[in-house]
């Protein structure tokens, strides 16, 4: 039997090119597919990239792209601007010491309530995608159990610093094929009352205790900078010790301080990278994770010469 195909047009050399191009990305991707294939990361969302719904998307299907390609991501959450807009509507205006929003019980069970809302609106966009996804707290099978934060020495109310971590519950669904998305509301190990925890913290926590390979920050800045005033002095890569440097030095500061902190910590305790992302920036997951270049500032642990 001979079998006959319709001709199709030649294709044209703008068409030829953009598909060579297209070829080359996958090309590029291929070793860092093959390196990370079946190891944990960790991804910490946040920013505009949860409230505008186009980035909200996309950083959704980069989630599912890595999960298909071999990746076994969890996704810890926040939710502070969700939080704000509706203890305004209650009215209550939100209070903030060193950064951190000081938590009565009226305000945690708004906290709760919001998280949870946000925890299942994730979900369900995964599920949209085919995914396997499942919403818990830091509360369940008692993940993130916490003890008091102070802020300069003040009481912020129900605020939780993570002292320890229960891996059950996230072996069990990594183990079953599922991503875990989780909302930093933690349990204290003294009063087993209900800790509102910073979503950066318990990013931290998560990947410390599972010995993360990747720890990705989803921010609204571009990264860190020799000279925040000049965006052309982006780092791209640095190692833990120049990261402690810029500490040291005050070249950081603001909300980058904290941040910079816990990658640190975090990798002094078994992560293996950390990542620190513009969330604002479509795909920025897939450019950092799959590029030579990538987007953001990477932190390693050894210097590379």
């Amino acid at each position: 039997m001979v079998l006959v195909h319709e001709s199709k047009e030649m294709m044209s050399g703008d068409s030829l090119n953009t598909v060579l191009t297209k070829a080359q990305t996958l090309i590029e991707a291929l070793p860092y597919i093959q390196k990370f294939n079946g190891k944990r990361i960790v991804v910490k969302y946040g920013g505009s990239a949860m409230v505008d719904e186009n980035l909200k998307y996309n950083v959704i299907r980069d989630v599912a792209l890595l999960k298909l390609v071999g990746f076994e991501p969890i996704i810890v959450h926040g939710g502070g601007k969700e939080i704000s807009s509706w203890l305004k509507r209650i009215g209550k205006e939100s209070e903030f010491i060193n950064g951190f929003r000081v938590t009565d019980e009226e305000t945690l069970d708004v906290a709760e309530m919001v998280l949870s809302k946000v925890n299942k609106s994730l979900v369900g966009m995964m599920t949209k995608l085919g995914l396997k996804a499942v919403g818990i707290s830091g509360k369940d099978a008692g993940l993130l159990r916490c003890k008091k934060k102070l802020a300069g020495g003040k009481d912020i109310g129900y605020v939780g610093d993570v002292v320890e971590t229960d891996n059950t519950v996230l072996d069990s669904l990594l183990e079953n094929d599922f991503i875990p998305v989780i909302a930093p509301i933690g349990l204290g190990v003294e009063d087993d009352h209900g800790y509102n925890i910073n979503a950066d913290d318990a990013a931290c926590a998560i990947a410390t205790s599972i010995k993360a390979e990747k720890l990705a920050f989803l921010t609204d800045i571009e990264g860190v900078f020799l000279d925040p005033s000049d965006k052309s002095t982006l780092v791209s890569e640095m190692d833990i010790n120049e990261a402690q440097e810029f500490i040291d030095k005050g070249v950081v500061g603001g909300g980058m301080l904290p941040k910079l902190a816990n990658c640190i910590e975090a990798m002094k305790n078994g992560v293996s990278r950390v990542h620190m992302l513009d969330g604002r920036v479509e795909h920025c997951l897939l450019l950092e994770f799959f590029t030579e270049k990538g987007i953001g500032t990477a932190i390693i642990k050894e210097p590379l010469f």
